[in-house]
């Protein structure tokens, strides 16, 4: 009986730790947006502050991925609305300082979101998160092409509006 409580409280004690790691984790600045907004010189974003923010889904197939795979997030309209981004560009740095430069009327033309879930996981480090840009592929296949494909950072760390 004793070993069963002390297996019990073990586990009681792992789960409360996780908890308390996914709380910490929540609330840890990923994103920094920068340049020509409204808000301010930085507009700093955590996981969870993501998604207080209005979340979309887009099911599609990538060339990173193996089948369709439904992704969560924060549209970049809705997210540059948020910021009052007033550029042209929106340059996006990842964590391995891989750099693309997206036009942000691709924002509101193209609809791609700023994923933090894979098929209701959230995205790690080692599945290319914790954000990916992710274009609706599927719902438009002219997008199709390596120029949107080289749009969709993974490990994105900050975005500049030039």
């Amino acid at each position: 009986m004793l070993r069963k409580l002390t297996v019990l409280l073990f586990f009681l004690t792992l789960l409360n730790l996780t908890s308390a790691a996914m709380s910490q984790d929540q609330d840890k600045i990923v994103l920094t947006v920068s340049g020509k907004i409204a808000t301010g010189d930085t507009a700093e974003f955590s996981i969870g502050k993501l998604e207080a923010l209005p979340h979309t889904t887009i099911e599609t197939a990538t060339p990173w991925h193996d089948g369709k795979v439904t992704f969560e997030g924060v549209l970049l309209s809705d997210l540059m609305n948020r910021i009052g981004a007033v550029g042209v560009n929106a340059e996006v740095t990842a964590l391995n300082d891989y750099r693309a430069v997206i036009p942000v009327s691709d924002f509101k033309a193209s609809n791609p979101i700023l994923a933090y879930k894979a098929n209701g996981q959230y995205l790690t480090i080692r599945d290319k998160g914790p954000l990916f840009i992710i274009y609706p592929y599927d719902d438009h296949p002219e997008m199709k092409t390596e120029i949107f494909y080289s749009r969709s950072v993974w490990q994105v760390r900050t975005i500049v509006i030039e």
